[in-house]
């Protein structure tokens, strides 16, 4: 269940922000070559997974869970880290709203670039913007593919996410700006550093207390963890601000 949560939301969130260009250049320039951008980038990315899926059955669980703990350790803290410093104020939240405007502006400055009924720009802003977010789902869906049943489970949630945000924005033709993704960040973040923890601990030899049910302990340590540097590094910021305020006062 945790593995198809976090699959999800990660995916959620990527889904998001792919979603957030793809409506912005289709609405200021057309569908058809946007849906030839999207197909493109939904074929090489199919034909990568398709590639690289087979190739974990080849590795020996043991060292197969070890690199996996280690990648998506290193994965999960980067979206644990950007999810802390923000919630701190020390990097602002991101705003799909104005990337959509931004994204749209861009759109409209760019001059034609129809060459045998394409719209090139179209084809690949949408194209760029859908593999590169698709290319970190298909990451977290082929690593948690290191566990028995893993990549079935990851594929699971991470088409669930595709289809739910993809209708939902197509439906009303707007960028989810009220989806709270700093917090899906902070949820996804956590979940996948759990992972990273357990699955790398048992494939260099540690047994873990509780066997699955360690997830849960590492779980609610990292938050404990994560919420303390949260409310210290927030605690911290406004004694910047303060001393600034002084000195120009």
């Amino acid at each position: 269940m945790f593995l198809i949560l976090a699959s999800f939301l990660a995916s959620a969130v990527e889904t998001v922000e792919a979603l957030t260009i793809v409506l912005a250049v289709g609405i200021t320039r057309g569908w058809r070559s946007v849906r030839l951008g999207v197909l493109a980038a939904l074929g090489a990315l199919t034909a990568l997974v398709a590639a690289l899926g087979p190739a974990l059955t080849l590795i020996p669980i043991g060292v197969l869970r070890l690199v996996v703990g280690f990648l998506l350790l290193v994965f999960g803290m980067q979206w644990l880290r950007k999810a802390i410093l923000r919630a701190s104020g020390f990097v602002p939240l991101h705003d799909e709203a104005a990337v959509f405007e931004r994204e749209m502006a861009l759109a409209r400055e760019a001059g034609p670039s129809d060459r045998a009924g394409m719209d090139w720009y179209a084809f690949t802003l949408s194209f760029k913007g859908v593999f590169l977010e698709g290319t970190e789902v298909a990451f977290i869906v082929l690593t948690f593919g290191g566990t028995p049943g893993g990549i079935k489970l990851a594929a699971i949630g991470a088409a669930a996410a595709v289809l739910l945000v993809s209708s939902t924005g197509v439906l009303v033709s707007r960028p989810l700006s009220r989806v709270p993704e700093n917090t899906l960040k902070f949820a996804v973040g956590l979940m996948l550093t759990t992972f990273g923890i357990f699955w790398g601990g048992e494939g260099a030899g540690v047994d873990w207390p509780g066997a699955d049910g360690a997830l849960v302990a590492i779980l609610a340590f990292l938050t404990v963890c994560s919420l303390v540097l949260v409310a210290a590094l927030s605690r911290y910021r406004r004694q910047q601000v303060a001393v600034a305020a002084l000195r120009g006062g």
